[in-house]
This record gives structure tokens, C-alpha cells and sequence, in this order.
């Protein structure tokens, strides 16, 4: 058995060093050989205390998540988490945790099991289970309640949120925050003959069963509204509602009674397998490229827009300097306002300092014509979704930019090919596309181009991980992964309304099963001009089987273009609320009697069957043809790109976890009563 401790004698203390790369997590190895070190310690009679720490940047943060899924599965023994904490805190001699960067999960787990907790500055603290549909498993849910009191207790277990390390220390989770060397500033520590203090024998935090109720009342809808259908946010305020109705013997029976009932579940094995899919979309094989690419050091954003301006913030956000520019400069200032306004919000929300915000905003540059491209190592296109447009863009940025730099199109729908040719080093660009707002949403496609070399895909996808965003390779095809298939799941939805479904209906059935919105919705949100001109465009290439018309077609024609003028599927309140309209009703069922549509009633089953089958076997089609690496990449695209639940694991996931075959006999009998729309993909019988 590998050693992942490291034993240390500092005089009369003993410093135990878990060091497990890159994060010191724990597996039921490290956990075996951390309990036996402090046993070892406790049994030697020149050891008057232990001071245990990490190896590295961190403390220890978390469980090794890979061993969940197999416990889950059956595949190893049941690991005794709780047996190993307290096999720490009964210790006869003091324990002092020395933690400096994260202690996370069972990280804290184990700090909080210790006699004395002495945090670096930088230090975060948390519980962040839930996070993977999990709660805390070692004794976390009864022992942070008697440091930080059941309100907070509820509150970090049930949604998985970390506090700094002086906040902590004003919790009673820390007893000390040291400004220097924190294992130091623990020896030191230790040295004076702390008494052993366990924190299974504080009760002073502990509130009164019925109090402890009303708390865990009040935290269970939050968690409703803030998590909705999750399972693990209840699950831990049960845990933690335990600590205060009994004996901490009967706390930790109730844990692992939660714990395991979560662990076997469906949520959390989607959880983890969105986690390890986050990992895995960052690595593409084969790639023949430097280890290191390049750096970006400055960037140049074209086009200030919506779009642009975020992608602009993206930059200054990561500490990277940028150039932004616009066709007009109306259109540059608008930007610029509108940057400087989401940044005095977040400060007034207390997200960031002012000085922070000052720093940020004085990195982006208005820049006129293609002078900050003439200076970038990265420049990305966000200009207005026209073929004619971006070409003669691109043209411009080919001749100024650099001749090594990055040239990347944001574009959601266009050929990457048609883009590049109208440069004259097509091996250095391809598609960046980012998701709307771009300084929050996580994901972004790489999308290659037919010439698009190694280095320059290795390059996108440092710089997206710089950018603080997840990566996932896609390629040339309409709409790349996601919109692409987010268009036949909204044809479907569209398809229902004109045989009678009702548009607030439509979007229940799928916001009810875990979408944060409708596909409807989503339309009135984007709008429908932009929409017609995707469904145009997919049309032109020969995408997805969708019909050449579609009621929604008409909206624009109607005035109908939605959240920006008030009226599409729904009508809108000045608050931006959507209401159910008669009018669009009325027009709706016109278009239907006109085309000798009929009309049916629809169950939200029959609903979500149908546009459920319609997202995944679009989804087939594009691993068919090899314009995604893996299932896993186009799961995490929908999980971070459109609302997807990521406690379904994503839709490739939920067709596996639902029964493939199952799902392939409903998708081949529509293709029999309906035609090519419905011809299932080869991925069906892989």
C-alpha cells in the first residue's frame, strides 16, 4: 500500500502530513493510514500532542469521489467514514488541524474532528456534498452543528457554500486564524498543552429539538425553491435536525442512514458522473500540440454588443487585458456603459470590492478599427450573426492581428469554414462560443474548423480553462453540439402547440421534470427574429429534419418577437413575467385550422416523451458522426448551456439510466406512424 502520510517530529509534537497529489484526497487508504498515524503518535510516550496538516496548496479537500460510485455499485466494502473520525477524536493527546488552503468535504469532516482547528487566512471551509447529490458521511452533520450552531450547520450542509477563514473563526469553527506559517503558528500551539477538547461532548450551540424543527422547517424551502427536486438538500437538514433531537451515537445512525440512502440513489450517481465529465470534455486525444501553449496576454474583442461586452468581462475578469471595439462608436459606448453597470451591481451586491471592480473595467480598452487586434495574442469575432457580415470581419482581422494569434468566431449557428476562408491562415481560427450572459455562464464550444490545427485547439482550450470556463470540443456541423440539438427538441414543442397543446402547458411538463425553463419560453427569451434566422439557417444546411414552416415562423411577422417587445408565446408584464395569451391562442389555433393540423390533447408524458426523444437521438446523430468526442461532452453541454437538470446527469445519461432499448422501441414506433424526423441513430443500438 502506497504511503500518502508523511510523520514529522518537531520536539515533543508530532506533525502528521497527509500528502495524497494534487488535492490530499482521501480514499479508504489514506483514511486507514491517517488513523493509524494518529494512533501511532497517541501511543508514544514522547509525543505530548499531533498537529495534522497537508501536503501542498491544500488541507485536505474531500473524499476521493471515484470511490462513490463503486461503493454505490457494490464494486468495494463499505468504507467505515465515521469510524475513521473518530478513531481521530478519541485520541488521548490533542489534535490540532493546521489547515491552510481548502478543507472541503471530508476534509472538514476531519478537521472538525480534531481537538483544535488553527486556519491559514486564505483558508475556505465547507461541506460541499450535496453539490454531488451526496451529505456529509464522517460525522460532519453532527459535529458542525455543535462548533457553528444548527442555523449554520443547516445552512452550509444543505447547499454546499464555503465560508472564508475569519468568518469561521467568528463561527467557533476555527479557534485560531494564523498570519503566518500556519503548521508553525500549530506547533506553536500545541506546545502550550491545550487540553484534549472532543467535539462530540459540545452541546452549548445545540438548540432545543422544537427550535431545531422550525429552523429545519424554514431551511427545507429554501432548499425547494433553490434546488428544486433534489433530494441530498433535505436529506442533510435531516441530519443535521439530529444532532439536536438525540445522542450523538444516534446522530451518526441517522447520518448513515441519509448518507446511504443519497449514495444509492439516481441523483447522485448523475451528479458525479456531470463531475468527472466536467474533467474529462478539458482532454482531447490524439491532440499533437505543446504540452504549454503560448499564454494569452491581451485579447481583442470585435463587436460590443451583448455578446461582446461579456466576453470582454470574461477577459478582464481572468486578469487579461482587452482591446473592444465596434462597427460604430455608438455601438462601442453602449458596451462600455453597459460593462461598467454590471460591474457597479456587483459590487453594490457585494460580490466584488470597489477596488476590484476599478481594476477590472481599466482592463478593457475601446479600441477603434482593428487597432487592438494588431496587438493581440486572441482575438475573438461577436458581430452581428450574418455569413456576409463575419466573413468581410474576418477578413480585417486576418490582415491586422498577428501572425501567431488566436482567431476565434463566436458564432452559435455559422460554418466555421465559410469563416475561416476568408482569411489567409485558416489553421488559426476556429469557433469560441460562449453562452449568453458570458461572465456567468460556465460553458464554452471549441469548435473546429477543416483546417484548424492541433495548436490552435490546445491554445482554445487553455484559454477557456483560463477564463475560468468549461471546455468541450465540437465540430463544424450547424449549431455545433447544443444548438443543434436544441432545435428538434424545440421543434417538438412547437409541433405539440400546433396539434393542440396549450404553450404554458408545454413548458410545465418540462420545467416539472427539472428544465429551468421551457422550451417555449426560451424563445420568447432569445426572441423569435433571432430564432427564424437559426431555423433558416438550419434549413439551408439540411439540419435535423425540421419542417420548412412552423407557426412560430409567423411570430415576427405578427410583432410578435417576445421578452423584447412584450408579446411571443406569452405576453409580458413590465417585470418580464410571461402570462398565458388568448390572442396567441386564437392566432395559433388559426394556423392549425388553415393547414388542416389536427388537434389532441396532450398529458405532460406525452409531452416530454417527444421532446425528450427529440434532444437525445439529435444527440445520437452527432456522436454518429463524430462531431462530439464522447456522450459525457455533449451531457455536460446541456447541463451547463441550457438548463438541462444536472441531477439527470444530462440527456445522453438519462436515455442510458432510462433503458436505451425502451427508449429506441417508442422512437421507432414514431418513426413508423411519423416519418424522418424520428429515424433513430446508430448510437440506439451500440
Amino acid at each position: 500500500m502506497a504511503p500518502y502520510i508523511r510523520r514529522e517530529r518537531r520536539g515533543s509534537v508530532a506533525v502528521v502530513v497527509v500528502d495524497n497529489p494534487p488535492v490530499n484526497a482521501l480514499s479508504r487508504e489514506v483514511l486507514e493510514q491517517l488513523a493509524a498515524a494518529v494512533e501511532e503518535a497517541a501511543a508514544d510516550g514522547l509525543i505530548t500532542a499531533v498537529v495534522l496538516t497537508g501536503a501542498g496548496k491544500s488541507f485536505i479537500a474531500g473524499a476521493d469521489i471515484s470511490m462513490f460510485p463503486r461503493l454505490a455499485a457494490g464494486e468495494m466494502p463499505p468504507v467505515p467514514f465515521q469510524d475513521y473520525m473518530n478513531r481521530i477524536e478519541l485520541c488521548p493527546k490533542p489534535v490540532i488541524a493546521a489547515i491552510g488552503g481548502a478543507a472541503l468535504g471530508g476534509g472538514l469532516e476531519t478537521a472538525m474532528a480534531c481537538h483544535y482547528r488553527i486556519a491559514s487566512a486564505g483558508a475556505q471551509l465547507g461541506q460541499p456534498e450535496v453539490k454531488l447529490g451526496l451529505i456529509p458521511g464522517a460525522g460532519g452533520t453532527q459535529r458542525l452543528p455543535r462548533l457553528a450552531g444548527v442555523e449554520k450547520a443547516m445552512e452550509m450542509c444543505a447547499f454546499g457554500e464555503t465560508v472564508g477563514s475569519q468568518a469561521a473563526a467568528e463561527l467557533g469553527l476555527v479557534d485560531r486564524v494564523a498570519s503566518g506559517d500556519v503548521v508553525e503558528a500549530a506547533v506553536e500551539f500545541a506546545r502550550g498543552a491545550p487540553p484534549v477538547r472532543r467535539t462530540r461532548d459540545m452541546r452549548e450551540k445545540l438548540c432545543d429539538a422544537e427550535s431545531a424543527e422550525s429552523l429545519a422547517e424554514v431551511f427545507r424551502q429554501m432548499a425547494r425553491r433553490r434546488m428544486p427536486h433534489q433530494k441530498a438538500p433535505e436529506a442533510a437538514i435531516e441530519a443535521v435536525l439530529a444532532a439536536a433531537r438525540g445522542s450523538f451515537e444516534e446522530g451518526l445512525a441517522a447520518e448513515a442512514r441519509l448518507f446511504a440512502a443519497c449514495l444509492n440513489g439516481e441523483q447522485s450517481r448523475a451528479l458525479i458522473h456531470v463531475f468527472f465529465a466536467e474533467r474529462a470534455a478539458a482532454k482531447i486525444p490524439g491532440l499533437r500540440a505543446p504540452a504549454q501553449p503560448d499564454e494569452v496576454r491581451r485579447a481583442a474583442v470585435v463587436g460590443a454588443g451583448t455578446m461582446g461586452s461579456g466576453i470582454a468581462m470574461c477577459f478582464a475578469d481572468a486578469g487579461i487585458d482587452v482591446w473592444l471595439s465596434d462597427a460604430s462608436r455608438e455601438g462601442l459606448e453602449r458596451g462600455l456603459a453597459g460593462v461598467r453597470r454590471q460591474y457597479e451591481a456587483a459590487v453594490r451586491k457585494g460580490k466584488l470590492s470597489g477596488e476590484e471592480a476599478d481594476r477590472r473595467l481599466k482592463r478593457i480598452r475601446s479600441a477603434d478599427g482593428m487597432e487592438g487586434v494588431a496587438q493581440a495574442d486572441a482575438v475573438v469575432e461577436a458581430v452581428f450573426e450574418d455569413p456576409g457580415v463575419k466573413r468581410e470581419v474576418f477578413r480585417m482581422i486576418g490582415a491586422a492581428a498577428p501572425p501567431a494569434a488566436l482567431l476565434a468566431s463566436n458564432t452559435s449557428t455559422l460554418d466555421i469554414d465559410m469563416i475561416a476562408a476568408a482569411t489567409n491562415r485558416p489553421e488559426f481560427v476556429l469557433g469560441l462560443h460562449f453562452f449568453s450572459p458570458a461572465p456567468v455562464m460556465r460553458l464554452v464550444e471549441v469548435v473546429r474548423g477543416r483546417a484548424t490545427s492541433d495548436g490552435a485547439i490546445a491554445a482554445a482550450m487553455a484559454l477557456a480553462k483560463r477564463l475560468r470556463k468549461i471546455p468541450v470540443a465540437a465540430g463544424n456541423c450547424f449549431g455545433f453540439i447544443g444548438n443543434r440539438m436544441f432545435l428538434p427538441y424545440r421543434t417538438q414543442a412547437v409541433s405539440i402547440a400546433e396539434q393542440g397543446g396549450e404553450p404554458d402547458r408545454i413548458d410545465a411538463a418540462l420545467t416539472s421534470w427539472g428544465w429551468a425553463m421551457g422550451p417555449l419560453a426560451v424563445g420568447d427569451l432569445i426572441g423569435h427574429d433571432v430564432w427564424l434566422m437559426i431555423r433558416r439557417e438550419a434549413l439551408r444546411r439540411g439540419a435535423g429534419h425540421i419542417p420548412v414552416s412552423a407557426f412560430e415562423d409567423e411570430l415576427p411577422r405578427l410583432g410578435r418577437l417576445g421578452q423584447k417587445n412584450g408579446f411571443g408565446w406569452y405576453r409580458y408584464d413590465e417585470n418580464r413575467r410571461g402570462h398565458p395569451d388568448e390572442e396567441l391562442i386564437r392566432l395559433l389555433r388559426e394556423y392549425a385550422a388553415a393547414r388542416g393540423i389536427e388537434q389532441r390533447e396532450w398529458t405532460a408524458e406525452q409531452i416530454r416523451e417527444r421532446t425528450l426523444l427529440a434532444l437525445v437521438n439529435e444527440g445520437a446523430r452527432i456522436l454518429d458522426e463524430g462531431m462530439a468526442l464522447r456522450a459525457a461532452d455533449i451531457d455536460v453541454v446541456f447541463v451547463h448551456g441550457f438548463g438541462f437538470p444536472a441531477w439527470r446527469g444530462g440527456p445522453m445519461h438519462w436515455a442510458e439510466q432510462a433503458g436505451k432499448a425502451k427508449l429506441l422501441e417508442r422512437l421507432e414506433a414514431l418513426y413508423d406512424e411519423e416519418g424522418p424526423f424520428w429515424k433513430p441513430a446508430a448510437w440506439w443500438r451500440r
